[in-house]
């Protein structure tokens, strides 16, 4: 059993791990730890560092609720154009890593496009459009490192959501970060064509 250690904005956690794992992992043995906690958020850098998300507090769970229900209301109206994923799911990028973003989607032809084996129990395959929701114990750098390797795994528009600052940076494939200061509303752009979030339910 390994704990992950408390900071002032998190607490301790249990993890089970099999017997001659260390904190370096494979893919399967990644697998097999993600099937012996499945109550925890856990991801795997392209090193193969383990890495442990804590459950998040009920400010981030609700502003995540909203993100995640808005992103589904699109989806069901725009089922022919691709698939949508919640924060629980996880994807196996190009580099290595495993990542789980807060919010996804993978166009229809991408998807269509992987065999079984790749879709797997994590898909071999990074989202064209990722959302990343920035909680009180995440510093900015760690959640803007994520970004980028999305878009240099092959994400196409990504939205990094600062609600502590009211700030969203927006990063596009081949193009510099923009960053908008306390808006209403984001757009899904030419990637999630209709798509508009409603930033309020966010911010309050």
């Amino acid at each position: 059993m390994v704990q992950t250690p408390a900071s002032r904005d998190t607490e301790t956690l249990s993890i089970e791990l099999p017997k001659a794992i260390g904190l370096y992992v494979t893919q399967e043995q990644f697998a097999a730890i993600v099937a012996a906690n499945r109550d925890l958020r856990l991801e795997r850098s392209a090193k193969g560092e383990l890495i442990v998300n804590p459950p998040t507090g009920w400010e981030t769970g609700r502003r995540n609720r909203s993100l995640t229900g808005q992103l589904d209301r699109w989806y069901e109206e725009n089922e022919d154009l691709g698939e949508a994923f919640d924060s629980s799911t996880g994807f196996i990028l190009p580099n290595g890593a495993t990542r789980s973003p807060d919010a996804s989607w993978v166009s229809r032809e991408r998807w269509q496009a992987l065999t079984p084996e790749q879709r797997g129990t994590f898909a071999h395959i990074c989202p064209d459009f990722v959302v990343e929701l920035r909680s009180s114990s995440d510093t900015l750098k760690s959640v803007q490192d994520k970004m980028r390797e999305y878009i240099d795994n092959g994400a196409i528009l990504g939205w990094l959501i600062d609600p502590q600052q009211r700030r969203v940076e927006i990063y596009r494939a081949g193009q510099d970060v923009e960053v908008l200061e306390n808006p209403a509303e984001l757009s899904g752009e030419d990637v999630l064509p209709g798509f508009v979030v409603n930033l309020r339910r966010l911010w309050d």
